[in-house]
């Protein structure tokens, strides 16, 4: 048991998490990555959020990103380690964020005692993550921790955003969901990325999408319409108590009142990031 509510530990999540995620809808870091001879697109995310684990194959990045069709994977990977080294991907990623932070929240944003304290909060909870069975954020934990507030934030958020996701990952092993199901079923909440966004990004054809589906309204979890059914909400829900158990340490290491106030300081920059139009709406919704 935790000290306090599990899902306070998602909120805080949700609120940090943006901080992280808002590079993947951004220019500046394909710009970067591009910069360096990769392709951009899915050639760019790959080796960008892969770099910290080394040179390593297409297993190895399928099985710890989980979602992505093994054959898209395959088509850029390890080809992008002779292009370029995960050393270099991972200096132009940190060059990415910083312009996307810049731009996004602003100049004078970057050095205020918000940045400053939201950074401090967010390190201080990373101290109590956990790398057993958590490949990507046991990886990302070997890197330094950046001097600037707010690459040091960005830092954090990617240290807690992947440590949440490794055991989520766990989670949807846990309720027998494979890559391609989990996506579905997420989309089928109406409040995740479409499936034209998902498949474009992870690699997955209108085919495979439509057989995924149909697998989980063998298992009572869609509808005939695709909409979530009581069963398929029922596992959802299971699964994020399941993630929000494996997530507590961080912030009951933070304890209540530093976790409400990182989530207050990160929610007010994860809305400037909304609002300057860092996660378009054209991206998220069921279809």
């Amino acid at each position: 048991m935790t000290s306090f509510e599990a899902s306070t530990g998602r909120h805080c999540h949700n609120a940090v998490s943006p901080l992280h995620a808002c590079v993947y809808f951004a220019a500046e870091p394909g710009d970067e990555l591009t910069a360096l001879g990769l392709e951009r697109g899915p050639m760019a995310y790959l080796a960008g959020r892969a770099a910290p684990l080394g040179v390593v194959g297409a297993g190895t990045v399928t099985a710890t990103f989980y979602n992505f069709n093994p054959e898209h994977v395959r088509r850029y990977v390890p080809a992008a380690w002779a292009v370029t080294t995960p050393e270099a991907v991972l200096t132009a990623r940190l060059r990415g964020a910083h312009r996307t932070l810049r731009r996004l929240l602003g100049e004078e944003a970057l050095t205020t005692k918000a940045m400053t304290e939201a950074a401090e909060l967010a390190l201080h909870a990373t101290e109590a993550c956990r790398r057993e069975a958590r490949p990507l954020y046991a990886a990302n934990a070997e890197l330094p921790v950046p001097e600037e507030p707010h690459l040091a934030l960005w830092h954090a958020a990617t240290l807690l955003r992947e440590h949440r996701g490794d055991g989520h990952l766990a989670a949807l092993a846990v309720a027998g969901l494979s890559g391609i199901e989990a996506l579905v079923l997420h989309n089928a909440t109406g409040t995740a990325p479409t499936s034209a966004l998902f498949m474009r990004t992870r690699g997955w054809s209108a085919r495979q999408w439509d057989t995924a589906r149909d697998r989980l309204r063998e298992r009572g979890l869609l509808d005939g319409a695709g909409d979530l059914t009581r069963a398929g909400a029922a596992l959802r829900g299971e699964t994020e108590v399941l993630t929000d158990r494996l997530d507590a340490a961080p912030y009951d290491h933070l304890g209540p009142a530093a976790t409400a106030r990182l989530t207050e300081l990160a929610g007010g920059f994860s809305r400037t990031l909304r609002a300057a139009g860092a996660f378009p709406a054209v991206h998220f919704g069921k279809d």
